[in-house]
Protein backbone atom coordinates (compact mmCIF):
# COMPACT_ATOMS: atom_id res chain seq x y z
CA UNK A 1 0.00 0.00 0.00
CA UNK A 2 1.30 3.42 -0.94
CA UNK A 3 1.33 6.08 1.77
CA UNK A 4 -0.99 9.02 1.13
CA UNK A 5 -0.47 12.08 3.32
CA UNK A 6 -3.87 13.32 2.20
CA UNK A 7 -5.60 10.12 3.37
CA UNK A 8 -3.64 10.13 6.64
CA UNK A 9 -4.75 13.66 7.52
CA UNK A 10 -7.57 15.36 5.66
CA UNK A 11 -10.46 12.86 6.05
CA UNK A 12 -9.81 12.69 9.81
CA UNK A 13 -9.69 16.48 10.01
CA UNK A 14 -13.02 16.60 8.17
CA UNK A 15 -14.57 13.97 10.44
CA UNK A 16 -13.59 15.70 13.67
CA UNK A 17 -14.28 19.27 12.49
CA UNK A 18 -17.79 18.08 11.62
CA UNK A 19 -18.11 16.37 15.01
CA UNK A 20 -17.00 19.53 16.85
CA UNK A 21 -19.53 21.52 14.82
CA UNK A 22 -22.22 19.11 16.05
CA UNK A 23 -20.89 19.54 19.61
CA UNK A 24 -21.42 23.29 19.29
CA UNK A 25 -25.01 22.58 18.17
CA UNK A 26 -25.50 20.48 21.30
CA UNK A 27 -24.00 23.28 23.39
CA UNK A 28 -26.49 25.75 21.86
CA UNK A 29 -29.40 23.43 22.68
CA UNK A 30 -28.12 22.78 26.21
CA UNK A 31 -27.80 26.50 26.93
CA UNK A 32 -31.38 27.03 25.74
CA UNK A 33 -32.63 24.13 27.89
CA UNK A 34 -30.77 25.12 31.05
CA UNK A 35 -30.84 28.89 30.76
CA UNK A 36 -27.04 29.03 30.69
CA UNK A 37 -25.64 32.00 28.80
CA UNK A 38 -23.58 31.19 25.75
CA UNK A 39 -20.75 33.36 27.09
CA UNK A 40 -20.63 31.26 30.29
CA UNK A 41 -20.19 28.08 28.27
CA UNK A 42 -17.79 29.62 25.74
CA UNK A 43 -15.61 30.81 28.62
CA UNK A 44 -15.84 27.51 30.57
CA UNK A 45 -12.57 25.73 31.37
CA UNK A 46 -11.66 22.30 32.67
CA UNK A 47 -9.24 23.89 35.13
CA UNK A 48 -8.02 27.44 35.69
CA UNK A 49 -4.73 27.08 33.81
CA UNK A 50 -6.35 25.69 30.65
CA UNK A 51 -7.91 27.82 27.95
CA UNK A 52 -11.71 27.99 27.55
CA UNK A 53 -14.15 26.18 25.27
CA UNK A 54 -14.13 28.95 22.65
CA UNK A 55 -10.36 28.74 22.34
CA UNK A 56 -10.51 24.95 22.01
CA UNK A 57 -13.03 25.16 19.15
CA UNK A 58 -10.99 27.86 17.40
CA UNK A 59 -7.90 25.65 17.76
CA UNK A 60 -9.61 22.73 16.03
CA UNK A 61 -9.82 24.92 12.93
CA UNK A 62 -6.36 26.36 13.54
CA UNK A 63 -4.60 22.98 13.75
CA UNK A 64 -6.27 21.72 10.58
CA UNK A 65 -6.61 24.68 8.21
CA UNK A 66 -3.77 26.65 9.77
CA UNK A 67 -1.48 23.64 9.62
CA UNK A 68 -2.08 23.14 5.89
CA UNK A 69 -1.62 26.85 5.24
CA UNK A 70 1.60 26.71 7.27
CA UNK A 71 2.96 23.83 5.21
CA UNK A 72 2.12 25.75 2.04
CA UNK A 73 4.04 28.76 3.36
CA UNK A 74 6.92 26.76 4.84
CA UNK A 75 6.25 28.18 8.30
CA UNK A 76 3.47 27.68 10.81
CA UNK A 77 2.92 30.12 13.63
CA UNK A 78 -0.38 29.70 15.48
CA UNK A 79 -2.99 32.43 15.33
CA UNK A 80 -2.97 34.03 18.76
CA UNK A 81 -5.87 36.35 18.00
CA UNK A 82 -9.11 36.21 19.96
CA UNK A 83 -11.59 33.40 19.53
CA UNK A 84 -15.24 34.03 18.63
CA UNK A 85 -17.30 34.99 21.66
CA UNK A 86 -20.59 33.55 20.43
CA UNK A 87 -21.79 30.22 19.06
CA UNK A 88 -22.49 31.72 15.62
CA UNK A 89 -18.86 32.83 15.37
CA UNK A 90 -17.58 29.41 16.45
CA UNK A 91 -19.84 27.70 13.91
CA UNK A 92 -18.65 30.09 11.18
CA UNK A 93 -15.03 29.25 11.99
CA UNK A 94 -15.82 25.52 11.73
CA UNK A 95 -17.83 25.99 8.51
CA UNK A 96 -14.88 27.83 6.96
CA UNK A 97 -12.60 24.96 8.01
CA UNK A 98 -14.95 22.40 6.49
CA UNK A 99 -15.08 24.31 3.19
CA UNK A 100 -11.29 24.74 3.11
CA UNK A 101 -10.67 21.03 3.78
CA UNK A 102 -13.26 19.93 1.20
CA UNK A 103 -11.56 22.06 -1.46
CA UNK A 104 -8.08 20.59 -0.95
CA UNK A 105 -6.57 18.69 -3.85
CA UNK A 106 -5.17 15.31 -2.74
CA UNK A 107 -2.27 15.72 -5.19
CA UNK A 108 -1.27 19.00 -3.55
CA UNK A 109 -1.31 17.51 -0.03
CA UNK A 110 0.59 14.41 -1.15
CA UNK A 111 3.08 16.74 -2.84
CA UNK A 112 3.97 18.20 0.57
CA UNK A 113 5.95 15.04 1.44
CA UNK A 114 9.61 15.83 1.98
CA UNK A 115 9.08 19.60 1.97
CA UNK A 116 10.93 21.50 4.68
CA UNK A 117 8.92 23.71 6.98
CA UNK A 118 9.10 25.01 10.52
CA UNK A 119 6.93 25.76 13.52
CA UNK A 120 7.58 29.21 14.98
CA UNK A 121 6.21 30.58 18.22
CA UNK A 122 7.93 33.56 19.75
CA UNK A 123 11.66 32.82 19.86
CA UNK A 124 11.06 29.08 19.50
CA UNK A 125 11.60 27.52 16.06
CA UNK A 126 11.22 23.80 15.38
CA UNK A 127 12.26 22.38 11.98
CA UNK A 128 10.13 19.65 10.37
CA UNK A 129 9.40 17.95 7.12
CA UNK A 130 5.82 18.66 6.12
CA UNK A 131 4.65 15.12 6.80
CA UNK A 132 6.29 14.98 10.22
CA UNK A 133 4.81 18.35 11.13
CA UNK A 134 1.31 17.29 10.11
CA UNK A 135 1.45 13.79 11.64
CA UNK A 136 3.51 14.36 14.80
CA UNK A 137 2.64 17.93 15.74
CA UNK A 138 -0.46 19.36 14.06
CA UNK A 139 -2.63 16.23 14.29
CA UNK A 140 -1.94 15.57 17.99
CA UNK A 141 -2.68 19.24 18.74
CA UNK A 142 -5.86 19.03 16.65
CA UNK A 143 -7.11 16.00 18.61
CA UNK A 144 -6.08 17.55 21.94
CA UNK A 145 -8.21 20.64 21.32
CA UNK A 146 -11.16 18.62 20.00
CA UNK A 147 -11.04 16.34 23.05
CA UNK A 148 -10.69 19.30 25.40
CA UNK A 149 -13.72 21.03 23.84
CA UNK A 150 -15.67 17.78 24.30
CA UNK A 151 -14.43 17.40 27.89
CA UNK A 152 -15.44 20.94 28.82
CA UNK A 153 -18.98 20.31 27.59
CA UNK A 154 -19.15 17.00 29.46
CA UNK A 155 -17.88 18.62 32.64
CA UNK A 156 -20.65 21.22 32.44
CA UNK A 157 -23.36 18.59 32.00
CA UNK A 158 -24.02 18.74 28.26
CA UNK A 159 -25.50 15.36 27.30
CA UNK A 160 -22.87 14.04 24.90
CA UNK A 161 -21.02 10.76 24.58
CA UNK A 162 -18.13 9.13 22.78
CA UNK A 163 -20.00 8.92 19.47
CA UNK A 164 -20.50 12.68 19.58
CA UNK A 165 -16.72 13.12 19.82
CA UNK A 166 -15.98 10.61 17.07
CA UNK A 167 -18.44 11.95 14.55
CA UNK A 168 -19.19 9.86 11.50
CA UNK A 169 -16.62 7.11 10.92
CA UNK A 170 -15.61 6.27 7.36
CA UNK A 171 -17.18 2.83 6.94
CA UNK A 172 -16.49 0.41 4.13
CA UNK A 173 -19.40 0.56 1.72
Amino acid sequence: MTFSLYTATIPSYQQIVSAVDALVDKAVAWCAETGTSESDLIMARLIDDMLPFGYQVKSVAEHSVGAIEGVRAGNYSPDTGPFPMDFAGLKAKLANAQAFLAALDPAEVNGFIGRDMQFSFGASVMPFTAENFLLSFAQPNFYFHAATAYDILRSKGVKIGKRDFMGRPRLKM
